[in-house]
Protein backbone atom coordinates (compact mmCIF):
# COMPACT_ATOMS: atom_id res chain seq x y z
CA UNK A 1 0.00 0.00 0.00
CA UNK A 2 2.86 2.55 1.13
CA UNK A 3 5.77 3.20 -1.97
CA UNK A 4 8.59 4.87 -1.24
CA UNK A 5 9.57 6.51 -4.34
CA UNK A 6 12.22 9.01 -3.35
CA UNK A 7 14.23 10.00 -0.98
CA UNK A 8 16.24 12.78 -0.31
CA UNK A 9 17.92 12.91 3.61
CA UNK A 10 15.21 11.36 5.95
CA UNK A 11 12.31 13.48 3.04
CA UNK A 12 10.32 10.92 1.64
CA UNK A 13 8.46 10.88 -1.06
CA UNK A 14 5.77 8.01 -1.86
CA UNK A 15 2.88 6.73 -2.63
CA UNK A 16 0.36 5.53 -0.26
CA UNK A 17 -2.87 3.43 -2.02
CA UNK A 18 -6.16 2.91 -0.68
CA UNK A 19 -9.72 1.89 -1.31
CA UNK A 20 -10.14 5.51 -2.53
CA UNK A 21 -7.78 6.80 -4.27
CA UNK A 22 -4.09 6.93 -4.16
CA UNK A 23 -2.39 9.63 -1.98
CA UNK A 24 0.79 11.61 -3.14
CA UNK A 25 2.97 11.75 0.23
CA UNK A 26 4.15 13.65 2.28
CA UNK A 27 0.41 15.25 2.30
CA UNK A 28 -1.64 17.67 4.82
CA UNK A 29 -4.66 16.27 5.78
CA UNK A 30 -8.09 19.07 5.61
CA UNK A 31 -9.40 19.31 8.81
CA UNK A 32 -13.41 18.35 8.52
CA UNK A 33 -13.89 18.20 12.28
CA UNK A 34 -18.21 17.57 11.62
CA UNK A 35 -17.57 16.28 7.95
CA UNK A 36 -17.11 19.94 6.74
CA UNK A 37 -14.67 22.36 6.90
CA UNK A 38 -15.38 25.59 8.80
CA UNK A 39 -16.03 28.14 6.82
CA UNK A 40 -18.67 27.67 4.20
CA UNK A 41 -16.30 25.24 2.26
CA UNK A 42 -18.10 22.57 0.13
CA UNK A 43 -16.19 19.20 -0.99
CA UNK A 44 -16.45 20.48 -4.44
CA UNK A 45 -14.50 23.30 -3.25
CA UNK A 46 -11.78 20.76 -1.81
CA UNK A 47 -10.80 19.50 -4.81
CA UNK A 48 -10.19 22.87 -6.55
CA UNK A 49 -7.75 23.97 -3.88
CA UNK A 50 -5.54 20.50 -4.32
CA UNK A 51 -6.97 18.54 -0.80
CA UNK A 52 -6.59 14.67 -1.10
CA UNK A 53 -7.16 13.72 2.47
CA UNK A 54 -10.36 14.86 4.20
CA UNK A 55 -10.16 14.49 8.02
CA UNK A 56 -12.97 13.97 10.55
CA UNK A 57 -13.74 13.80 13.96
CA UNK A 58 -15.18 10.13 15.65
CA UNK A 59 -15.92 12.02 18.82
CA UNK A 60 -17.66 15.03 17.33
CA UNK A 61 -19.46 12.99 15.15
CA UNK A 62 -20.80 10.13 17.31
CA UNK A 63 -22.66 13.08 19.12
CA UNK A 64 -24.43 14.56 16.07
CA UNK A 65 -25.83 13.42 14.12
CA UNK A 66 -24.71 9.93 15.22
CA UNK A 67 -22.24 7.54 13.47
CA UNK A 68 -25.58 5.09 12.85
CA UNK A 69 -27.19 7.57 11.04
CA UNK A 70 -23.78 8.38 9.13
CA UNK A 71 -24.14 4.53 8.19
CA UNK A 72 -27.66 4.56 7.15
CA UNK A 73 -26.57 7.55 4.59
CA UNK A 74 -24.53 5.26 2.95
CA UNK A 75 -20.80 6.61 5.19
CA UNK A 76 -19.24 9.57 5.50
CA UNK A 77 -17.71 9.98 1.49
CA UNK A 78 -21.61 9.59 0.31
CA UNK A 79 -22.70 11.85 3.20
CA UNK A 80 -20.52 14.68 2.26
CA UNK A 81 -20.10 13.78 -1.61
CA UNK A 82 -16.46 13.07 -1.58
CA UNK A 83 -14.87 10.35 -3.18
CA UNK A 84 -11.15 10.72 -1.85
CA UNK A 85 -9.65 9.55 1.08
CA UNK A 86 -11.01 10.44 4.07
CA UNK A 87 -9.13 9.83 7.89
CA UNK A 88 -11.12 9.33 11.35
CA UNK A 89 -9.67 10.12 14.59
CA UNK A 90 -10.52 7.86 17.25
CA UNK A 91 -11.63 10.68 19.31
CA UNK A 92 -9.36 10.04 22.18
CA UNK A 93 -8.18 13.91 21.75
CA UNK A 94 -11.31 15.01 22.45
CA UNK A 95 -12.16 12.85 25.34
CA UNK A 96 -9.05 13.42 27.62
CA UNK A 97 -9.58 16.71 26.34
CA UNK A 98 -12.72 16.88 28.79
CA UNK A 99 -10.75 16.15 31.85
CA UNK A 100 -13.28 17.36 34.64
CA UNK A 101 -15.79 15.13 33.01
CA UNK A 102 -14.20 11.92 32.60
CA UNK A 103 -13.27 8.58 34.44
CA UNK A 104 -10.69 6.47 32.66
CA UNK A 105 -10.45 2.37 33.38
CA UNK A 106 -8.91 -0.26 31.53
CA UNK A 107 -12.30 -0.77 29.49
CA UNK A 108 -12.40 2.74 28.30
CA UNK A 109 -13.14 5.87 29.39
CA UNK A 110 -16.86 7.54 30.41
CA UNK A 111 -17.22 11.20 30.21
CA UNK A 112 -20.36 13.60 30.01
CA UNK A 113 -21.19 15.05 26.31
CA UNK A 114 -20.21 18.59 25.64
CA UNK A 115 -23.19 19.32 23.85
CA UNK A 116 -26.54 17.93 26.53
CA UNK A 117 -24.53 16.32 29.84
CA UNK A 118 -25.53 12.82 29.00
CA UNK A 119 -23.31 9.97 29.92
CA UNK A 120 -21.42 8.13 26.93
CA UNK A 121 -19.10 5.03 27.47
CA UNK A 122 -16.05 5.01 24.94
CA UNK A 123 -13.62 2.26 24.73
CA UNK A 124 -11.31 0.66 21.63
CA UNK A 125 -14.09 -1.37 20.86
CA UNK A 126 -16.23 1.26 20.90
CA UNK A 127 -14.30 3.64 18.57
CA UNK A 128 -13.68 1.24 16.03
CA UNK A 129 -17.18 0.56 15.63
CA UNK A 130 -18.23 4.20 15.12
CA UNK A 131 -15.41 4.59 12.78
CA UNK A 132 -16.38 1.19 11.10
CA UNK A 133 -19.89 3.24 10.71
CA UNK A 134 -18.30 6.23 9.13
CA UNK A 135 -16.90 4.10 6.56
CA UNK A 136 -13.78 6.11 6.61
CA UNK A 137 -10.58 4.89 4.76
CA UNK A 138 -8.16 5.09 7.52
CA UNK A 139 -9.42 4.80 11.33
CA UNK A 140 -7.54 5.67 14.24
CA UNK A 141 -6.77 3.71 17.37
CA UNK A 142 -8.04 4.62 20.79
CA UNK A 143 -5.63 6.11 22.60
CA UNK A 144 -4.25 8.66 25.62
CA UNK A 145 -3.84 11.91 24.30
CA UNK A 146 -1.10 12.81 27.79
CA UNK A 147 -0.57 16.00 28.70
CA UNK A 148 2.73 17.12 28.41
CA UNK A 149 4.20 17.40 31.11
CA UNK A 150 3.25 14.68 32.73
CA UNK A 151 5.10 12.51 35.81
CA UNK A 152 6.97 9.56 34.56
CA UNK A 153 5.36 6.93 36.45
CA UNK A 154 2.08 8.18 34.83
CA UNK A 155 3.23 7.87 31.50
CA UNK A 156 4.53 4.85 31.52
CA UNK A 157 0.95 3.17 32.98
CA UNK A 158 -0.83 5.00 30.25
CA UNK A 159 1.41 3.57 27.25
CA UNK A 160 1.12 0.29 28.40
CA UNK A 161 -2.68 0.75 28.59
CA UNK A 162 -2.93 2.37 25.19
CA UNK A 163 -0.68 -0.95 23.71
CA UNK A 164 -3.44 -3.20 24.92
CA UNK A 165 -6.22 -0.68 24.03
CA UNK A 166 -4.29 -0.78 20.40
CA UNK A 167 -4.12 -4.78 20.39
CA UNK A 168 -7.88 -4.68 20.97
CA UNK A 169 -8.83 -1.76 18.78
CA UNK A 170 -6.88 -4.19 16.00
CA UNK A 171 -8.77 -7.42 17.03
CA UNK A 172 -12.32 -5.46 16.42
CA UNK A 173 -11.45 -4.02 13.45
CA UNK A 174 -10.42 -7.53 11.80
CA UNK A 175 -14.39 -8.68 13.40
CA UNK A 176 -15.82 -5.47 12.25
CA UNK A 177 -14.60 -6.08 8.70
CA UNK A 178 -15.90 -8.98 8.10
CA UNK A 179 -19.60 -8.35 8.76
CA UNK A 180 -21.53 -8.16 5.21
CA UNK A 181 -23.04 -4.82 6.91
CA UNK A 182 -19.73 -3.17 7.12
CA UNK A 183 -20.07 -0.49 3.92
CA UNK A 184 -16.09 -0.02 3.98
CA UNK A 185 -14.42 -3.40 4.42
CA UNK A 186 -10.91 -2.54 3.81
CA UNK A 187 -10.68 0.46 5.95
CA UNK A 188 -7.18 0.95 7.80
CA UNK A 189 -5.94 1.12 11.40
CA UNK A 190 -3.36 3.46 12.13
CA UNK A 191 -1.45 2.70 15.43
CA UNK A 192 -0.40 5.84 17.98
CA UNK A 193 2.92 6.21 19.25
CA UNK A 194 2.60 7.77 22.66
CA UNK A 195 5.54 8.85 25.59
CA UNK A 196 5.05 12.03 26.35
CA UNK A 197 8.45 13.79 26.56
CA UNK A 198 10.47 10.77 27.78
CA UNK A 199 12.79 9.40 25.02
CA UNK A 200 12.60 5.81 26.38
CA UNK A 201 8.90 5.43 26.77
CA UNK A 202 8.75 6.38 23.62
CA UNK A 203 10.86 4.22 21.82
CA UNK A 204 9.62 1.50 23.77
CA UNK A 205 6.17 2.29 22.81
CA UNK A 206 7.21 2.02 18.88
CA UNK A 207 8.71 -0.55 19.50
CA UNK A 208 6.10 -2.26 20.79
CA UNK A 209 3.31 -1.30 18.23
CA UNK A 210 5.55 -1.64 15.73
CA UNK A 211 5.32 -5.78 16.04
CA UNK A 212 1.52 -5.45 15.28
CA UNK A 213 2.21 -5.21 11.66
CA UNK A 214 -0.13 -1.85 10.92
CA UNK A 215 -0.86 -0.06 7.67
CA UNK A 216 0.38 2.94 9.57
CA UNK A 217 2.31 4.82 12.77
CA UNK A 218 1.09 8.01 14.58
CA UNK A 219 2.99 10.39 16.62
CA UNK A 220 0.98 11.42 19.01
CA UNK A 221 0.70 13.62 22.35
CA UNK A 222 3.11 16.43 20.38
CA UNK A 223 2.07 20.04 19.78
CA UNK A 224 0.02 19.97 22.90
CA UNK A 225 3.15 22.57 25.04
CA UNK A 226 5.92 21.25 24.77
CA UNK A 227 8.42 23.21 22.56
CA UNK A 228 9.04 23.22 19.10
CA UNK A 229 12.69 21.45 19.86
CA UNK A 230 11.23 19.09 22.48
CA UNK A 231 9.08 18.16 19.41
CA UNK A 232 11.78 17.85 16.96
CA UNK A 233 13.94 15.98 19.38
CA UNK A 234 10.82 13.41 20.19
CA UNK A 235 10.81 12.54 16.36
CA UNK A 236 14.50 12.54 16.14
CA UNK A 237 14.71 9.95 19.01
CA UNK A 238 11.41 7.58 18.04
CA UNK A 239 11.39 7.55 14.26
CA UNK A 240 14.52 5.35 13.87
CA UNK A 241 12.58 2.42 15.31
CA UNK A 242 9.53 3.41 13.43
CA UNK A 243 8.77 0.42 10.47
CA UNK A 244 10.71 2.26 7.11
CA UNK A 245 8.10 0.92 4.58
CA UNK A 246 4.59 2.38 6.53
CA UNK A 247 3.62 6.17 6.65
CA UNK A 248 4.44 7.55 9.44
CA UNK A 249 1.89 10.51 10.66
CA UNK A 250 2.60 13.70 13.07
CA UNK A 251 -0.99 14.66 14.52
CA UNK A 252 -2.10 18.18 14.83
CA UNK A 253 0.82 19.41 13.63
CA UNK A 254 1.26 22.15 12.23
CA UNK A 255 2.55 25.72 11.26
CA UNK A 256 4.48 25.54 7.23
CA UNK A 257 8.22 25.20 9.01
CA UNK A 258 6.81 22.95 11.85
CA UNK A 259 5.97 20.99 8.29
CA UNK A 260 9.24 21.30 6.56
CA UNK A 261 11.43 20.14 9.05
CA UNK A 262 9.06 17.23 10.29
CA UNK A 263 8.90 16.33 6.67
CA UNK A 264 13.19 16.34 7.25
CA UNK A 265 12.65 14.22 9.92
CA UNK A 266 10.94 11.42 8.23
CA UNK A 267 6.78 12.58 8.46
CA UNK A 268 4.81 11.68 5.91
CA UNK A 269 1.30 12.89 7.43
CA UNK A 270 0.04 15.90 8.85
CA UNK A 271 -3.14 17.49 9.76
CA UNK A 272 -4.13 20.97 11.82
CA UNK A 273 -6.69 23.47 12.33
CA UNK A 274 -4.45 26.22 11.73
CA UNK A 275 -4.69 26.77 8.66
CA UNK A 276 -8.65 27.12 8.42
CA UNK A 277 -8.70 28.68 12.04
CA UNK A 278 -6.64 31.18 11.42
CA UNK A 279 -8.07 32.23 7.73
CA UNK A 280 -11.52 32.66 9.52
CA UNK A 281 -10.00 35.39 11.90
CA UNK A 282 -8.12 36.42 8.46
CA UNK A 283 -4.60 35.38 9.36
CA UNK A 284 -3.33 34.41 6.13
CA UNK A 285 -0.03 32.30 5.10
CA UNK A 286 1.83 32.99 2.28
CA UNK A 287 5.06 32.52 0.39
CA UNK A 288 6.05 35.43 1.38
CA UNK A 289 5.32 34.61 5.31
CA UNK A 290 2.09 35.07 7.22
CA UNK A 291 -0.22 38.54 7.44
CA UNK A 292 -3.16 39.64 9.27
CA UNK A 293 -5.83 41.47 6.64
CA UNK A 294 -7.13 43.58 9.02
CA UNK A 295 -4.56 45.84 9.76
CA UNK A 296 -5.55 48.78 8.06
CA UNK A 297 -2.64 49.08 5.65
CA UNK A 298 -4.73 46.99 3.45
CA UNK A 299 -7.77 48.87 3.47
CA UNK A 300 -7.04 50.26 -0.13
CA UNK A 301 -4.47 47.17 -1.19
CA UNK A 302 -5.52 46.66 -4.70
CA UNK A 303 -3.19 43.88 -4.68
CA UNK A 304 -4.74 40.26 -4.36
CA UNK A 305 -3.80 38.12 -0.75
CA UNK A 306 -0.74 36.89 -2.53
CA UNK A 307 0.33 37.83 -6.17
CA UNK A 308 1.91 34.89 -6.64
CA UNK A 309 -1.09 32.40 -5.56
CA UNK A 310 -3.64 30.46 -8.18
CA UNK A 311 -6.28 30.33 -5.55
CA UNK A 312 -9.83 31.27 -6.11
CA UNK A 313 -9.93 34.34 -3.91
CA UNK A 314 -5.98 35.29 -5.29
CA UNK A 315 -7.54 35.07 -8.58
CA UNK A 316 -10.35 37.56 -8.21
CA UNK A 317 -10.32 39.81 -5.22
CA UNK A 318 -8.43 42.25 -3.71
CA UNK A 319 -6.74 42.62 -0.18
CA UNK A 320 -8.79 45.69 -0.19
CA UNK A 321 -12.08 44.05 -0.95
CA UNK A 322 -11.65 40.91 1.50
CA UNK A 323 -10.56 43.24 4.32
CA UNK A 324 -13.58 45.10 3.62
CA UNK A 325 -15.79 41.70 4.02
CA UNK A 326 -14.12 40.77 7.22
CA UNK A 327 -15.21 44.27 9.25
CA UNK A 328 -18.43 43.93 7.50
CA UNK A 329 -19.16 40.89 8.91
CA UNK A 330 -19.76 39.25 5.48
CA UNK A 331 -19.36 35.41 5.42
CA UNK A 332 -17.78 35.53 2.23
CA UNK A 333 -14.45 36.85 3.52
CA UNK A 334 -14.10 33.97 5.69
CA UNK A 335 -14.78 31.88 3.32
CA UNK A 336 -12.00 33.37 0.39
CA UNK A 337 -9.22 33.70 2.86
CA UNK A 338 -10.31 29.50 4.10
CA UNK A 339 -9.88 29.01 0.42
CA UNK A 340 -6.61 30.58 0.19
CA UNK A 341 -5.15 29.29 3.48
CA UNK A 342 -6.00 25.56 2.80
CA UNK A 343 -4.58 26.18 -1.04
CA UNK A 344 -0.89 27.56 0.28
CA UNK A 345 -1.01 24.01 2.80
CA UNK A 346 -2.16 21.69 0.19
CA UNK A 347 0.26 23.44 -2.49
CA UNK A 348 3.12 24.00 0.05
CA UNK A 349 2.85 19.82 0.43
CA UNK A 350 3.37 19.86 -3.53
CA UNK A 351 6.10 21.40 -4.15
CA UNK A 352 7.82 19.84 -0.79
CA UNK A 353 7.37 16.70 -2.84
CA UNK A 354 8.75 18.19 -5.90
CA UNK A 355 12.08 19.33 -4.26
CA UNK A 356 12.43 15.45 -2.77
CA UNK A 357 11.96 14.41 -5.96
CA UNK A 358 15.00 16.55 -7.34
CA UNK A 359 17.10 16.02 -4.29
CA UNK A 360 16.95 19.70 -3.37
CA UNK A 361 14.76 19.29 -0.34
CA UNK A 362 17.47 20.78 2.03
CA UNK A 363 18.04 24.00 -0.09
CA UNK A 364 14.02 24.30 -0.09
CA UNK A 365 14.21 23.74 3.96
CA UNK A 366 17.07 26.32 3.99
CA UNK A 367 15.05 28.89 2.01
CA UNK A 368 11.75 28.48 3.71
CA UNK A 369 11.69 27.71 7.48
CA UNK A 370 12.38 31.56 8.64
CA UNK A 371 10.41 33.16 5.34
CA UNK A 372 7.08 31.04 5.93
CA UNK A 373 7.22 31.96 9.87
CA UNK A 374 7.95 35.89 8.84
CA UNK A 375 5.02 38.32 9.71
CA UNK A 376 4.27 40.58 6.45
Amino acid sequence: MFKILHTNGKARRAEFRTVHGVVQTPVFQNVGTLAAIKGAVSTTDLKEVGCQIELSNTYHLHLRPGDKIVHQMGGLHKFMNWDRPILTDSGGFQVFSLAGLRKITEEGVSFSSHIDGRRIFMGPEESMQIQSNLASTIAMAFDECIENPAPKDYVKKSIDRTYRWLVRCKDEMSRLNSLDTTINKEQLLFGINQGGTYDDLRIEHMKQIAKLDLPGYAIGGLAVGESHEEMYHILDVVLPHAPEDRPRYLMGVGTPSNIIESVARGIDFFDCVIASRNARHAFIFTQHGTMNLLNQKYETDPLPIDPDCGCPACRNYSRAYIRHLFKAKEMLGMRLCVLHNLYFYNHLMEDIRKAIEEDRFEQFRAENVEKLAKRI
